[in-house]
């Protein structure tokens, strides 16, 4: 994992044709760097708000780009995933301080077919297309869609981003495929290399603010419903999140993809906010003490109303608190008497909820039991 302050591009080291940089050449640079940060007042409508409130306030902020052509990114992948070498930076094969197992040169080993590693490099989608049913924007959208090895990009799928048990594929680089090792899901998941978990956890924050609210059309996988992540998916984020810190790779391909895009990825520029958002995702949960395994929630799915039942051997005085996968509040109910050998059940009204997936709380002291509901 890289420390967070390594800079894989800093200014003293691009190519330079003269050992030494000419005064000039500094001042040049300094003013492209300077031209690209984020614009003043960009994030103003943000400041000061959290959780779901900053979602939607940076969703009115990124949303209407520019939309590009999905043929020109092959173009743009040159001003966006340029190494300082001039070859393709692809995060499938590269070994960051290290030498990669191979290289990609731009145009001349684009895809085409492929038989294997090192073959050619096509359009990765990190949010895979069938996820959002090749809807035209995210499509094309470059803060997803990176150019990767064909071959690895193949192997991928459109499995979830996560960590590995044992892999039953390694490629050149050491990204893998296998069965989740992370709680709440044990089927197939891609994992990347360490130094490049995190950048794809924003890629996917960014995702997840920049489509809501327009993925009406999106299916659901694994990992996602719709735009929203699955509270399994956040936990492995936002692990990523903190443990892969924003490197300069990710601030130029940031700036750059401004520049094509006229938007930005949030939490490239203030990567403070993913947790401000998605931490109430009920992440860390888990850690939590369990409250009595015979609370239960029916009927689940539920339509127009469900009740909480209590098997236990004694009664229970519960705090109940419902919320979204957003993490927002729905209803909440202090002192609710859950009588043991489960009668009478308490009942909570869910008619006018939105379809979609709700978390129901159910807190005795320090004791905490948390029930997945689908409302239909």
């Amino acid at each position: 994992m890289r420390p967070f302050f390594v800079a894989e591009k800093s200014l003293l080291l691009y190519p330079m044709k003269n050992k030494l940089l000419s005064l000039f050449s500094i001042y040049c640079l300094l003013i492209l760097n300077l031209n690209a940060q984020i614009p003043s007042g960009y994030y103003n409508s943000a400041q000061g708000l959290s959780g779901a409130s900053l979602k939607t306030a940076l969703h009115n902020i990124i949303k209407n780009h520019t939309t590009v052509s999905y043929g020109s990114l092959w173009t743009h992948f040159q001003n966006t995933d340029k190494k300082s070498n001039g070859k393709v930076w692809d995060m499938y094969s590269d070994i960051p301080g290290g030498t990669p197992p191979y290289v990609f040169t731009f145009s001349s080993d684009q895809c085409g077919s492929y038989n294997g590693e090192a073959d050619c490099y096509n359009r990765e989608h990190t949010w895979p297309q069938s996820w959002f049913n090749s809807q035209t924007g995210p499509t094309s959208d470059l803060f997803h869609v990176y150019p990767t090895d064909g071959y690895v990009n193949n192997i991928r799928n459109n499995y979830p981003y996560g960590d590995v048990t044992t892999p039953s594929w390694t490629s050149q680089n050491g990204s893998k495929l296998g069965p989740c090792a992370d709680a709440g899901y044990s089927q197939t998941v891609f994992e990347p290399i360490d130094e490049y978990k995190g950048d794809l956890a924003r890629n996917y924050f960014y995702m997840s603010t920049r489509y809501q609210g327009e993925d009406a059309s999106w299916s659901t996988s694994g990992a996602t419903n719709k735009s929203v992540i699955l509270p399994w998916q956040v936990d492995v984020l936002l692990l990523w999140n903190q443990q892969d810190p924003v490197s300069n790779k990710e601030t130029d391909r940031n700036n750059a993809v401004y520049q094509i895009q006229n938007n930005r990825n949030p939490f490239i520029d203030n990567p403070q906010w993913v947790d401000s958002i998605w931490t109430m995702t009920f992440t860390g949960i888990k850690q939590a003490f369990a409250l009595e395994s015979d609370v239960s929630v029916y009927p689940n799915p539920a339509n127009d109303q469900f009740s909480i039942n209590n098997q236990g051997k004694k009664e229970v005085i519960a705090k109940i608190a419902v919320y979204s996968i957003l993490g927002q509040e729905i209803a909440h109910y202090d002192g609710v008497k859950l009588m043991n050998n489960g009668t009478p059940d308490y009942t909570i009204n869910c008619s006018n909820w939105n379809k979609g997936i709700y978390y129901v709380t159910i807190v005795e002291t320090e004791k905490i039991k948390v029930i997945k509901l689908i409302k239909e």
